[in-house]
């Protein structure tokens, strides 16, 4: 028992470890382009995106790894379990943007009490990742979120998605939508069984949330927008590479 319990609080310590380093690592990576108080700033937003992840999974029971950070991505938790449901899979996909909503509303909370341009241009970039990952597209958190209301959500999803594209160009945005293209075709095959038999109430509880989440971050980001200095062009380009992985690894079962 001893000796097992050692090896576990040895691979306790180098998840953590690796989680420090590699967010070190982004904060160093995206000092070089934007400064180091504006880095920080940016990762640590991401941090608490991840943490509502995190939150969600030890609430359902799931079991996950540390978060990874990889500059210009974002960071990704891998699940070692898979969800039992829709609902599931909804929660879970919703408490990153969630937490992350928090995180941004507190930084522009400080932004309006002590006016800086930094604390703005993070409350701007904090709503926009989490706007971005709204976006009803799997493997975003809004395509796991929508998924338990209908799954024809996703195609929706595809027009907002293509459209925000040809608005922004963002990169990793287009990845995204190329690799949903395999998701599609699920839309036609019958999945696991009873995986998306969930009550109507759920249903409708999840879709408050998300539209209700939604309309609070679209607040968000015009009010910080409508305060804030314009984004410099390399912190506008953090925002394009990063918004699209600040997710999940690993999905439901189809």
């Amino acid at each position: 028992m001893f000796g097992k319990l050692k090896w576990l609080i040895a691979i306790a310590k180098f998840a953590k470890l690796q989680t420090l380093l590699t967010m070190l690592l982004s904060i160093a990576v995206y000092a070089q382009v934007f400064g180091w108080p504006y880095a920080a700033g940016f990762v640590l937003l991401i941090f608490v995106h991840e943490m509502g992840h995190a939150l969600a999974l030890r609430q359902q029971g799931i079991p996950a790894r540390a978060p990874v950070f990889i500059p210009f991505v974002g960071a990704v938790i891998a699940m070692r379990g898979m969800p039992r449901d829709a609902w599931v899979e909804a929660v879970v996909g919703i408490g990153g943007p969630l937490l992350g909503t928090v995180g941004a509303i507190g930084c522009l909370v400080a932004a309006m009490v002590t006016s800086s341009p930094l604390m703005f241009a993070l409350a701007a970039a904090g709503f926009l990742i989490n706007l971005f990952n709204m976006i009803p597209i799997s493997p975003l958190d809004g395509g796991r979120i929508v998924g338990v209301m209908s799954r024809w959500i996703w195609l929706v999803g595809y027009i907002v998605g293509g459209v925000v594209f040809f608005l922004t160009y963002s990169p990793m945005l287009f990845l995204i939508l190329l690799f949903g293209l395999f998701q599609l075709p699920s839309l036609f095959a019958p999945g696991k069984a009873g995986y998306y038999d969930v009550p109507t109430s759920k249903r409708v509880i999840m879709g408050v949330a998300y539209f209700g989440l939604l309309a609070v971050l679209a607040a968000g980001a015009a009010i910080s927008e409508a305060y804030a200095p314009e984004l410099s062009a390399p912190q506008r380009l953090a925002v394009l590479f990063t918004s699209g992985l600040v997710a999940l690894a690993g999905r439901g079962p189809r």
